[in-house]
């Protein structure tokens, strides 16, 4: 989301000691108050519930300035690539303190806490508050109100309901092959008390819609929504924030850490590598070069026990396999961490690198807007299998493997000039541009510029699973 979000002014009273909030999230930064849902009159009154800067999440009712309720995990969320299902649910009528609020994570219930302050038996909380004496009143999906502590991740199948404690049953369910918790697409709810706290909105950009029947329809504000194919049930790679090396200035990411940027500081070598990978099958992505000089990226086999040297860059690994762009934007290859030396060609910013990676053949191409480059006079076939057409070069196994899992990298060499590159894992965007017009895809995973060769996929927990 960024800095955009989705509002409403509630204009009536619903019921202030009974209801429930279920979304489904996707983080995308880590170290930062995050704000996933407001109920918001003024600064000393609200309802909200939000990441901490420590990566705990919290639930919390604030009257007059005070925490009248707040629940506070002690368990940190750090997993940019996974979707959490995050159920709250409240009734102050109940007896016993905990049972008025309940927190759920993956359909399961939070019992562990910093803070866990419990609401007064049939207290009225900042949830469902309407606007009382004309004061302007607002939901806000993805921001804290006034504050600009917006969430930047990806949200999908987002409810609110009025006069009900629900549990995530209601929700979603247990795959009873995988034993993985999934969302319920069309989950039976009758709303019942006011109607202006009711809504279910889909997937993030799909539509501010409101499906739930009551018209409580939300509008976009601080920018525009990019509607991405991750989702709860396909989770596309991106970059991990968790998994990179730097020197001096540290990279930063954005658009759901798919785009990275790095300083060009002479003396900055930075790495920093992907969240899904395999060992076997043919994938494919695409990387839109915002500023090409000095970048390289491609796939990295990740059982090196040293993954990049001590100036942060991977480059002298024998894991690196991909396309590095020189100060000169001149093409060349690196084939098991050693670079060819030679130019296949130049580059300029806007254009866009298609990367084809057979893990079964280990061999590897990419092409350049479309046309595949080539290699010892013969053009890049990703389709020719173990003969390896105009492969850029053949992956290597590692620490005699023969199983060695390869996963996306990008890198910079910091002569003195900065690089920036938009990843399209599948999602269809490069950062917040769409793709211009799809190209072919059998697997019908993922959207891309360009056509995904035969027999290959995005790299997404569907696309492994071909």
């Amino acid at each position: 989301m960024a800095s955009t979000y989705l509002t409403k002014v509630a204009p009536a009273a619903g019921n202030r000691t009974k209801g429930t909030i279920s979304m489904w999230v996707k983080r995308g930064s880590l170290g930062s108050t995050e704000y996933l849902y407001t109920e918001y009159l003024n600064s000393t009154d609200h309802g909200v519930v939000y990441f901490s800067g420590a990566n705990g999440l919290n639930i919390k009712s604030v009257n007059g300035n005070s925490a009248e309720m707040q629940l506070s995990t002690n368990r940190l969320f750090r997993d940019t690539n996974a979707w959490y299902h995050l159920v709250f649910a409240w009734d102050t009528s109940q007896g016993t303190a905990a049972d008025r609020v309940k927190m759920y994570v993956n359909g399961v219930q939070e019992t562990s806490f910093s803070t866990a302050t419990y609401p007064s038996q049939s207290s009225n909380l900042k949830f469902g508050i309407g606007s009382p004496s004309g004061n302007n009143y607002n939901i806000y999906i993805g921001r804290k109100g006034s504050a600009s502590d917006y969430f930047t991740g990806s949200m999908s199948h987002f409810h609110r309901v009025d006069n009900q404690q629900l549990t995530p049953s209601t929700f979603g369910s247990t795959d009873s092959t995988t034993g993985e918790w999934k969302i319920n697409t069309s989950p039976s709810i009758t709303y019942t008390g006011s109607s202006s706290h009711n809504f279910f909105i889909l997937k993030d950009g799909n539509s501010v819609t409101d499906q739930s029947g009551e018209g409580n329809n939300l509008t976009v504000g601080g920018g525009t929504l990019t509607k991405t194919e991750d989702c709860p049930s396909n989770v596309f790679a991106t970059l991990n924030p968790l998994d990179q090396a730097q020197i001096n200035t540290k990279p930063t990411l954005a658009s759901g850490n798919t785009q990275w940027t790095a300083s060009g500081n002479s003396s900055s070598n930075c790495s920093i590598r992907g969240t899904i990978g395999n060992s076997s099958g043919k994938f494919y992505f695409e990387a839109k070069l915002l500023e090409a000089s000095n970048a390289g990226f491609g796939m990295h086999r990740i059982n090196e026990g040293n993954w990049y040297d001590s100036t942060g860059y991977m480059g002298n690994n024998g894991g690196l396999n991909g396309i590095l762009f020189t100060g000169t934007d001149n093409i060349r290859s690196i084939v098991n961490g050693t670079n060819n030396g030679s130019s296949l060609g130049t580059v300029s910013n806007n254009d866009i690198i298609g990367c084809a990676f057979d893990l079964d053949n280990k061999k590897f191409y990419f092409h350049k807007n479309g046309t595949y480059i080539s290699i010892g006079g013969s053009v890049g076939d990703p389709t020719s299998g173990s003969t390896g057409t105009g492969a850029f070069g053949t992956l290597g196994n590692g620490l005699n493997s023969s199983t060695a899992l390869y996963v996306p990298a990008v890198w910079n060499e910091s002569y003195g000039t900065a690089s920036s590159v938009a990843f399209n894992f599948g999602n269809g965007y490069f950062g917040t541009t769409a793709v211009s017009s799809a190209g072919t895809n059998a697997s019908n995973i993922g959207i891309f510029e360009y056509d995904v060769p035969t027999g290959y996929t995005a790299l997404s927990t569907k696309g492994l699973n071909l």
